[in-house]
Parts: C-alpha cells; sequence; structure tokens
C-alpha cells in the first residue's frame, strides 16, 4: 500500500497480556474474548496467536464460522447465543457452545433437530438488565435444560457486571450476591469476570474467566493505563507527515476554521483521519508523536488528514513518523480527550490502513 497511515499489531505485547491475565487467575480457564474482529486487531490472527486459551468468546455465527475456516479448533462460545432457530443446524455442525439468555432461545434449542448435543452456558442476569433469565426463572430453566437431549450436561452459569470498572460501586457486590444464591446449590461451572474484575475482584476468579480489553492492552478502569496493570499495547496507529505548512498569526487552520494560530509556527499535516477511524471529534490539544515528541492535534481531524502543531517538534519533515495511539501513547489518553472509550477508537480501526505485525 502505497498510503502511509497503518496500524502495527504487536503479537509479543498480546501474548505478555494473555500471561499476565494467567497470572491473575492461575485456577482459571480463560475464555479470549475475540469479537469485533478481536476489537479491531484482527479475529484470525489473535486466535492463533493466544493458542494456549482455552476458548474463543465471539458475537455471532459468521464469526465462528472463519476461526473455523481457518482450523481454530479450540472451543468457540457464541456469546449472544443463536438468533434464529434455524442457526441451530450450522452451530451444531461446527461443534460450537452456545450462551442461552431467553426463553425463545431455549424453546428453539428444545424443539431443534440437531445432529450434535451443545454445551450451554445459561445467563443469569443479577442486574446488568440487558441480557439473562431472571433469578426467579432460573429453576424452570434449568428443569427443561435436564430434560433437552440437545443440550451437553452439566450447564454452565454465566453472568456479567455492569460496575466492575470502578472499584466502590455498590453494583457490583450486589451482583455477586444475587450470583452466589443462584450458584450455591448447584455443582456447576461458573463464569463472572470481565477484564474489570479480573483486575478488580479477586473473588469473581472462578472456574472460567473472560479477558477482552485487557489483552489488547487496555485499561478497563477510568482513570487508569494500561501499564498501570502490567499490560503493554498490542495496537499502534500510526502515519507520517505528507506536507508542512508555515502559518501567520491568526491563520486558520482545518474544516470550520475552529483553530487559529496564535503565533508564526509549523503545521504538520498527517495522512491519517476519521476514514481511517481517527475520532472526528477529538479536541484540539488531543496529544500525537512526532518522531516520539508530544505534539498536539489543531483543528478538526478529517476524513483523510489532520494537522499536528510542531512547535514542539520544529525540526519534522514531510516522511517523520506520528503516532496516534499506542506506543508510548496510551489510546485512553486518547479517548479521553475524544470524550469516547478505546473500546470505540479500537473497533472503528478501518481495514484500509495496512496492518503490521510485529512478532
Amino acid at each position: 500500500m502505497t498510503r502511509p497511515s497503518r496500524v502495527v499489531i504487536d503479537k509479543t505485547a498480546l501474548r505478555h497480556n494473555f500471561q499476565r491475565v494467567r497470572q491473575l487467575a492461575p485456577n482459571s480457564k480463560i475464555m479470549a474474548i475475540i469479537k469485533a474482529d478481536a476489537y479491531g486487531h484482527g479475529l484470525i490472527r489473535v486466535a492463533e496467536t493466544l493458542n494456549e486459551a482455552d476458548a474463543f468468546g465471539v458475537a455471532c455465527l459468521e464469526e465462528a464460522e472463519q476461526l473455523r475456516e481457518a482450523s481454530i479448533s479450540k472451543p468457540i462460545v457464541l456469546l449472544e447465543g443463536h438468533h434464529k432457530a434455524s442457526d441451530l443446524s450450522r452451530i451444531s455442525e461446527l461443534q460450537l457452545e452456545v450462551v442461552i439468555h431467553n426463553d425463545n432461545q431455549l424453546l428453539t434449542l428444545e424443539q431443534a433437530e440437531i445432529n450434535n448435543a451443545l454445551q450451554l452456558w445459561l445467563k443469569i442476569d443479577t442486574g446488568m438488565h440487558r441480557l439473562g433469565f431472571a433469578v426467579d426463572k432460573i429453576d424452570n430453566a434449568l428443569n427443561r435444560i435436564t430434560n433437552c437431549n440437545n443440550v451437553v450436561k452439566p450447564v454452565r452459569l454465566m453472568t456479567h457486571l455492569a460496575t466492575a470498572n470502578e472499584d466502590k460501586h455498590p453494583l457490583t457486590r450486589q451482583q455477586l450476591n444475587l450470583f452466589e444464591q443462584v450458584c450455591k446449590k448447584l455443582d456447576f461451572e461458573t463464569t463472572i469476570a470481565n477484564s474489570a474484575a479480573i483486575l478488580n475482584f479477586p473473588e469473581t476468579h472462578r472456574e472460567w474467566i473472560r479477558p477482552g480489553l485487557m489483552l489488547y492492552g487496555v485499561s478497563p478502569m477510568a482513570g487508569s493505563d494500561a501499564s498501570q496493570h502490567g499490560l503493554n499495547p498490542v495496537m499502534t496507529m500510526e502515519s507520517e507527515i505528507i506536507s508542512i505548512q508555515h502559518l501567520k498569526k491568526g491563520e486558520p487552520v482545518g474544516y470550520g476554521a475552529t483553530w487559529e494560530c496564535p503565533e508564526d509556527m509549523p503545521v504538520g499535516v498527517v495522512a491519517a483521519g476519521y476514514g481511517d477511524g481517527f475520532p472526528r471529534h477529538a479536541k484540539s490539544g488531543t496529544p500525537v508523536l512526532v518522531n516520539n515528541v508530544r505534539c498536539a492535534l489543531i483543528g478538526r481531524a478529517s476524513m483523510d488528514m489532520l494537522t499536528v502543531d510542531l512547535r514542539n517538534q520544529p525540526e519534522a519533515g514531510i516522511g517523520d513518523r506520528v503516532v496516534l495511539w499506542g506506543e508510548s501513547l496510551p489510546i485512553e489518553e486518547i479517548a479521553t480527550y475524544a470524550d469516547t472509550i478505546p473500546y470505540e477508537l479500537l473497533c472503528g480501526v478501518h481495514k484500509r490502513l495496512q496492518f503490521i505485525e510485529r512478532d
């Protein structure tokens, strides 16, 4: 590719983060969450790199099909379960595991004619109120599952925490207590912990854990970055300076003329924009690295270009490297300047970019 915008994926960092998860929860099996193209890092690339994972979690059947077509033989869990009854024959054929979270899914599973019984994860709504059976519906659901020939016994139980990224939010404790009440009389494998809970709540390290964001070297907690948790960034989004303008005091920069030069100054034009996944709503002052020196975004990012203040790097030239996030520039910081979360930035990286693997 001739355009200099690119994404560098550090597979060594990915493996390091996986081992960090192992260190934090040594007695738990790891379901690595690789939905949404592995948070923008490449579904197959990440699955092949994390070959020590005990299972992979994906959002939909199409993602699971891609993994099987790439000869990934590990257990694959459909985190939203099946969306249509007609999915079940393909799910059975691929020997996938499914999360069941409502009566309609359970009914279609009971009625299905499939060749292979399915490993089932029964999702319990303990307070997030997004997916899952209400606590008072669990006994009935388990009875039906016991009598269903399409299910491998025993079932596994799971819930999802809404506020694990906040140390003192009372809802987390309420959810854990409720899940414990349901599970204390049942001898089933369970899973509670997402990335935030793995870091914040060791008591959630049950038979299975489900790391997602932390695998990619990003902190799930507001106000902290990956390095504070022993994690290394996997993705670096970078480009190059393609032009330098020497502007006078008072001259505007970019669409809408929202930023004016406070003095005579050099302005670098970088080949990256919202068409690549850099957030258009990032504020002036958002940091970028020009030759490893912090400089500031100025004006609005456009589709293919953005402009940076080069007063901190007056010797910069055309072709010089610019890091937009990742290596030495935490994506958590960029997300704050853009009033969003790192998840959105990672998942929004455009596939027109060149992806380079570093190992």
